[in-house]
């Protein structure tokens, strides 16, 4: 009936095609508010959105898909609620400066925390549980109408799970979905992204003292054009991590306005991280390693892993040495698509300036995969690295590098290797 339920969905724009229906909207929410400022949702009840589709619904009058949409506000603060069934959103935060977000629960049936496009947020004390999406996750989407960065972004002290829906807020952290599958092994996610949606781009984020499980970890990634720099990750612990416990690309999707160059990916550090049981899921059983990815021309500079210790479910054999790892360069970014990579452990692939220090790796299955593969890597430094390898396995499988040196690294010599077409150590 008209004039029942959701305010409808705001005119299209031509800059609407840029991202997906979900982020351009704001008005069919449960809770919004365009241009306001000083403004606070605050208490210890609960917002329910049982009336909230998690998929865009533009043909349906009245149909909602968000608990609370904010757009070109400042001076927010959102403290102490609790969210269930928040649609595809149960935080949209697009334009928003000096946002706190703290002590919420948000237990999603889709996205739980988007911000984008926003300046000056601090996020911490939260718990979220996103079986089906991304837990935390900040964008930089065209959804302004303009390019704006996602920048001075603290994340602390904040839990991500991706327990069946619900669980979260009945206490009973309940994996019923059974993620041995064959067509389930990407579909648990809660993790915590920087992207997909990323024209404007990331600077300053600091993310510390998390704990994530039963999960996808983390992903970084510029696919838009924008740029990607001065980030740190420390003090993250992991168990039951689906895919990766990190992905780092830039690619070409250059969904946006025409002529925008290829993104910048730099200044990236990630430490103190510790992981139990990755990988090894039926759709990407060859999968586990962690992603750094570059494209041709456009390298990840100034990378820095340290205080690392991950054991990988693992268990493939020789053959995934050998599969070709696709460019996938203009595609939709996402561990998942490769489905298998040639290394256990991390595999590189045009990267300048990388250092890896104090890092463990072991697997719980037998593996026939180096536990790194550098592919077009330039001035790289491995120090103090414990690394389990199988029978006849290389270490370190290094194609089309230079200027790679190695120090205190277990069954390899200090050595550096000046350059190399193709080289096993």
């Amino acid at each position: 009936m008209d004039g029942i339920g959701y305010d409808a969905p705001e005119e299209d724009a031509w800059y609407k095609k840029f991202q997906d229906f979900g982020h351009s909207y704001w008005r069919n929410s449960l809770i919004y508010g365009d241009s306001l400022h000083d403004v606070a949702i605050i208490g210890n009840g609960i917002i329910w959105g049982k009336g909230l589709y998690t998929h865009d619904k533009p043909d349906i009058l009245g149909a909602g898909n968000k608990a609370i949409a904010l757009k070109n506000r400042r001076n927010v603060t959102i403290r102490d609620i609790s969210i269930l069934h928040g649609g595809h959103f149960c935080i949209l935060a697009t334009g928003v400066d000096n946002l706190i977000i703290d002590n919420v629960r948000a237990d999603a049936d889709r996205d739980a925390f988007d911000i984008d496009c926003c300046k000056n947020v601090t996020i911490s004390n939260c718990i979220i549980n996103s079986p089906t999406d991304d837990g935390l996750c900040l964008k930089s989407s065209y959804a302004l109408g303009y390019a704006r960065a996602t920048e001075n972004v603290t994340i602390t002290n904040c839990q991500v799970y991706g327990f069946d829906h619900g669980t979260l807020m009945d206490g009973t952290f309940k994996s019923d979905f059974i993620d041995e599958a064959p067509d389930a092994g990407h579909c648990i996610t809660g993790r915590l992204k920087l992207g997909t949606e990323s024209n404007g781009g990331f600077k300053n984020i600091v993310v510390s003292n998390c704990v994530f499980q039963r999960s996808r970890g983390l992903a970084i990634e510029t696919a838009d054009g924008g740029m990607i720099e001065d980030i740190l990750i420390d003090n993250v612990s992991m168990r039951d991590v689906t895919d990766t416990p990190f992905f780092i690309r830039l690619n070409a999707r250059m969904r946006g306005p025409e002529g925008v160059p290829v993104g910048v990916c730099r200044r990236i550090t990630i430490s103190n991280l510790n992981v139990y049981d990755v990988g090894g899921r039926p759709k990407s059983p060859e999968l586990g390693a962690g992603m750094v990815m570059g494209i041709p021309g456009h390298y990840i500079e100034d990378l820095t892993l340290s205080n690392i210790r991950i054991y990988f479910r693992a268990g493939a054999g020789k053959d995934a040495v050998d599969m070709d790892v696709p460019q996938n360069i203009d595609m939709y970014p996402d561990p998942y698509r490769w489905h298998s990579m040639p290394a256990y452990g991390i595999y590189f692939r045009y990267v300048k300036g990388l250092k890896v220090n104090n890092v463990f790796f072991r697997y719980l299955n037998k593996d026939e995969r180096p536990a790194f593969v550098l592919d077009d890597v330039h001035d790289a430094e491995f120090n103090h690295v414990d690394a389990q390898k199988g029978d006849g396995a290389p270490l370190f499988l290094l194609k089309n590098v230079s200027d790679i040196s190695f120090h205190q690294v277990d069954g390899i010599e200090d050595t550096k290797v000046k350059m190399a077409i193709e080289k096993k150590l």
